[in-house]
Formats: C-alpha cells, structure tokens, sequence
C-alpha cells in the first residue's frame, strides 16, 4: 500500500467520527477542487496537495482538543521524508481561517489547498455545512438580535456560540475576497452570489433583518 493509500484509509477512521460538516465526503469535495485548481498550476505537487488534504481536519480544534496529535500520529506512519512532512504542515497551517487571523500561504499548494477547502465553505455546500454543523452543535438557525463581530481573537472565534446565519457574515461572505489562485476566484464567484441570493430569501421569509 503506498503511502497516499494508507493515509486515506487512516484519515477515514478519524471523520466518521465527525459531524457531517466536516465527514469524508467534505475531504472528496475539497480534493476535487483542489485537482481542479491544480490543473491550471503546472508547478504545483500534486501529492503534496493530496496528503494535505487528507490530512487537514483530524486535528480541528472543533473537534479535538489534544492538538495536532492526530496528524502526528498519522503522519507517523506514513514512512514521509522529513521535507515532505514539513511542506504539508506548512500547507495545514496555512488552511485555517482562525476568525482572520490566518497565516500566508506561501506556497502554491497552500494556497491551491486553501482555496479548495473555502470553496466547499461556501455555495450551495457551504450552506448545508453551516446548517449541519449548527444543528450538531445545537446552535440557533439565525438571530436577529445577534450582531455579528468585526474582530475577534481567535478563542473568540472558536468559543462563542453564534448562530448559524451570524457565521456568514463572521466568516463565509468574506472568503471570496480571499481566494489565492486565479482559478479559485473564478469558482467563487457563483457560491458567494449564491450565498447572498440564499440570505436575501431568507430575510423576506422570515421577515427578519438578519
């Protein structure tokens, strides 16, 4: 078994215990859109690109709060070069939004990777996400008497229990704007005008400004 394999294989066993926000299907949508934007990135390693994104969630803090540990383990035990491990922890790294306090993605893997993981936050899937990872953690649809914050550290932004509609204006109608690749912007510009078309119908049905 090569070293991708078996890293699909570990990382499996980890998001079945996930909610269905961040499940294996989310890691097959984000490794079809970082190949798509590979396509047009001659430069970019491919498996580096893979392996991170395998890799990229089993540590989420959401999820865990023993850091990194489950991507060390992993890692571990796929028989990687000392400079293969570090370029993809370099790309990990990169990935978190962390309430806008992200690190530079320096590398055209990072930032093809990152683009491909805010992808699958936003359009149509972003909003399913959103809904599911609010419903998993018991979280109100929308509140219209939340006001959703500019800034915040990054405990903040991990702690507060917010509700669902806040995190697209905390988060996800931000994301376009900050897409690294030429390829990543022109996929977002459809998921965000989607996004904004979805709140809209939102408000007039509900009647509220939200």
């Amino acid at each position: 078994m090569n070293p991708m394999e078996q890293c699909e294989n570990l990382v499996k066993k980890v998001y079945r215990h996930f909610d269905a926000s961040h499940d294996f299907q989310h890691i097959e949508r984000v490794r079809k859109n970082a190949f798509d934007i590979a396509d047009t990135e001659p430069t970019a390693n491919r498996e580096m690109i893979e392996l991170a994104v395998l890799l990229h969630d089993v540590s989420d803090p959401k999820y865990s709060s023993k850091e990194k540990q489950e991507e060390d383990r992993i890692i571990k035990q796929l028989n990687l070069s000392a400079k293969k491990i570090t370029q993809v922890k370099e790309i990990i790294t990169a990935i978190s939004f962390n309430g806008g306090h992200e690190v530079e993605a320096e590398t055209i893997e990072a930032k093809i990777v990152r683009d491909a993981d805010r992808l699958d936050a936003i359009g149509a899937v972003g909003i399913a996400r959103t809904f599911a990872y609010g419903g998993a953690k018991g979280r109100l649809l929308y509140d219209a008497n939340e006001t959703p914050r500019e800034s915040m550290s990054v405990e903040e932004y991990r702690t507060k229990q917010t509700a669902s509609v806040t995190h697209f204006y905390e988060k996800l109608l931000k994301l376009s704007e900050g897409m690294q690749t030429k390829k990543g912007k022109e996929l977002a510009i459809e998921r965000h005008a989607f996004m904004e078309l979805f709140l809209e119908n939102l408000r007039k049905e509900t009647g509220e400004h939200i």
